[in-house]
């Protein structure tokens, strides 16, 4: 089981959000592209956000990233994460 699960990743992403405007996440699959894609990221070289997660997989580092809000979704399809 995935921890934390695909319903809090999305509470934590979509905390920015104001009452009234559509959230930046709204599914299960749209989570689970930024977090692949902020894996590959880590993979390709790019510094960990979270440093009690050295030597863990890649894709665990991103789900924390995310988790700690130490990683944002960006609504612009052009660029879909960014480190905040």
């Amino acid at each position: 089981m995935l921890h934390p699960s695909y319903t809090d990743l999305m509470k934590v992403v979509n905390s920015e959000t104001e009452e009234g405007e559509e959230p930046v996440v709204s599914s299960r699959y749209s989570i689970v592209m930024a977090t692949s894609k902020r894996a590959r990221q880590l993979i390709a070289g790019d510094d960990m956000l979270v440093e009690e997660y050295e030597g863990k997989k890649p894709l665990s580092v991103a789900v924390e990233e995310f988790n700690q809000a130490k990683i944002r979704i960006l609504s612009d399809e052009d660029e879909q994460v960014e480190e905040e």
